[in-house]
């Protein structure tokens, strides 16, 4: 359950992407970076999202914005979503909710009447400082980077 709000110090966090590298929110201090969680790699919508991403990742790039995406896959299925569809970002590997429960995203869904747990589809623009500057619960998976934009203004 997310109770983190817009204005909080963003968790500090560490996981590795999808070529092993280990990447930390503290040395990212300085840029904006987009956190994006999603439910898994190559299912339709996370795909859309991810998509959406990397076509507009010039826009969010020279808006001074780094991108990252978090989602339980391991490395090796993080990777091979990057080279399916040519992803220009990083994919951080959280398989034992660490960073997913630092911020609060892992909680019960609905689909077709059926209650079960996962991560809840969630952005959060982290500022230069490190704080969260804005949230969106329930992004707009197929015009996401421009309302990321939109909101920065």
């Amino acid at each position: 359950m997310i109770t983190l709000k817009e204005g909080d110090k963003a968790p500090a966090f560490s996981g590795k992407d999808q070529n092993g590298k280990k990447v930390t929110l503290s040395e990212l201090k300085g840029k904006k970076v987009v956190l994006y969680f999603y439910p898994e790699d190559d299912t339709p919508t996370c795909t859309v999202q991810a998509c959406n991403l990397r076509d507009n990742y010039a826009l969010l790039k020279k808006n001074g914005f780094e991108v990252i995406g978090v989602s339980p896959n391991d490395e090796k299925s993080h990777k091979k979503f990057e080279t399916k569809f040519n992803l220009p970002f990083t994919l951080l590997a959280d398989p034992d909710h660490t960073i997913i429960n630092k911020y609060g995203v892992w909680g019960e869904k609905q689909m077709f009447g059926n209650k079960y747990m996962g991560v809840q589809r969630t952005t959060f623009v982290i500022n230069e400082k490190g704080v969260i500057s804005k949230m969106f619960l329930r992004p707009k998976n197929k015009q996401h980077a421009e309302e990321i934009v939109a909101a920065d203004k």
